[in-house]
């Protein structure tokens, strides 16, 4: 006796990228601004493998990464939510 089960429902994508963002929980704008988030913590990271042997300059640096690396995570966290405002702008 064997019985199938279903691990998901099928789904149409044959409008094409609003079905797949849909199904994503993403807009369009919402992938975009995940991709740009995710540039910015690559970038930060990188300040913080390039830091120099003299203490303050590593400080400055180091703390201009923590910086940048806090930006890129808030922007992956709340940045369409920021950018929805400017986009959805009604006259």
């Amino acid at each position: 006796m064997s019985q199938t089960s279903k691990l998901a429902a099928p789904t149409d994508l044959s409008t094409g990228f609003q079905d797949f963002f849909d199904t994503i929980g993403l807009t369009g704008g919402g992938l975009v601004t995940k991709g740009i988030a995710a540039v910015i913590a690559v970038i930060a990271v990188r300040m913080l493998l390039q830091l120099s042997n003299d203490p303050k300059g590593a400080l400055r640096k180091g703390s201009m990464a923590v910086g940048t690396l806090f930006v890129a995570v808030v922007l992956a966290l709340y940045g369409d939510t920021l950018f929805s405002t400017v986009t959805n702008a009604k006259s």
